[in-house]
């Protein structure tokens, strides 16, 4: 992959967020921003949310560009769903050791193994992946989504065990499921976040079903990043332990600025949150020559994705009906 760049220019521009506020309106650009994105890139984004937002948003934009401040797989999301639109991710070594964990060569083959089995991927995967799934799920709908299949269906789920794991235990089914899983959120460390919550007796624990089996079995509420946002902001506890990557608590502290929120610590004990390297590539610097120089920008092969178009439109039917 090539990396995004920061020419010298840049560092002559006195003010970087309206300079790129400018340069988006004039070329008729939107910046859409995952909740993972540092602070200066949430603030000045046209949209803010989790993969599923994200992809409900580029499938409706008119703009001509489609900024994606993000991880790669969301940049090749945006491109399938929106095909006519310039797709630029600013570092396209913006990656996802989740999508990483699921090679399609060898997937393909796992699922051949398999042969009477509908094939449900989690979001955070390759276009190619997406290409051999029948529907694609985020954290935030996909137990909607798999209770939508007849109670005898036969299922596979991929690629993260974790969060595969944590909807047979909420569904009552037996998906067979690829051993991939999200470092961020593999790393939390549950001794840690104890003694937190020891000294915060007040404090609840707010988990991503990434998170491992032992960690959500503690966890005072379990879901997606846009749910947890929500449930800070409504819940009546005025302190929250966050088990996801850190860049969510931007938003929790915008919606709920007199509550507290201690973000949960990796096993590394020199770093007091958890934050994902992928999507903290993303900066300000990369965003501005992104958009001034149209690239990197994101393609899809078409065969590919004519297949892989079909289970995200699955997926985004199912989830408008239920208004998630």
């Amino acid at each position: 992959m090539k990396k995004g760049f920061v020419d010298e220019s840049v560092k002559g521009i006195e003010n970087l967020e309206d300079a790129f506020l400018k340069l988006k309106k004039k070329k008729n650009a939107v910046l859409m921003a995952h909740f993972y994105q540092e602070d200066r890139i949430q603030d000045i984004a046209d949209f803010v949310g989790d993969s599923l937002a994200l992809a409900q948003f580029a499938a409706k934009t008119d703009a001509d560009i489609i900024i994606v401040a993000g991880v790669h797989f969301m940049g090749e999301s945006a491109k399938i769903l929106a095909p006519e639109r310039t797709v630029i991710v600013p570092d396209l070594n913006a990656g996802c050791s989740l999508a990483d964990s699921c090679p399609p060569d060898a997937f393909a083959e796992f699922i051949k193994l398999y042969p009477d089995y509908k094939v449900v991927t989690y979001v955070n995967t390759s276009a190619e992946i997406k290409a051999l799934s029948d529907i694609v799920v985020t954290s935030t709908n996909a137990k909607a989504i798999i209770d939508s299949f007849p109670a005898d269906e036969k299922l596979i789920f991929g690629p993260d065990r974790n969060l595969g794991n944590y909807i047979n235990s909420i569904t009552g089914r037996e998906m067979i499921l690829w051993d991939g899983a999200c470092h961020v959120h593999e790393k939390f460390s549950l001794e840690k976040i104890l003694e937190i919550k020891e000294e915060n007796s007040d404090a609840e624990i707010l988990a991503h079903p990434e998170c491992k089996k032992q960690l959500l079995m503690v966890a005072d509420q379990i879901g997606s990043t846009a749910a947890l946002l929500k449930y800070s902001a409504t819940s009546e506890s005025q302190k929250f332990i966050v088990a996801t990557e850190s860049g969510i608590i931007h938003q929790m502290k915008l919606k709920s600025p007199n509550k507290t929120f201690i973000p949960a610590p990796p096993n590394d004990s020199t770093c007091a949150c958890n934050d994902c390297e992928f999507m903290r590539l993303n900066t300000m610097d990369k965003l501005y020559n992104a958009l001034k120089y149209e690239w990197p920008t994101i393609n899809v092969e078409e065969s590919i994705r004519i297949k892989a178009v079909k289970p995200i439109e699955r997926m985004l039917d199912i989830s408008n009906k239920l208004n998630l």
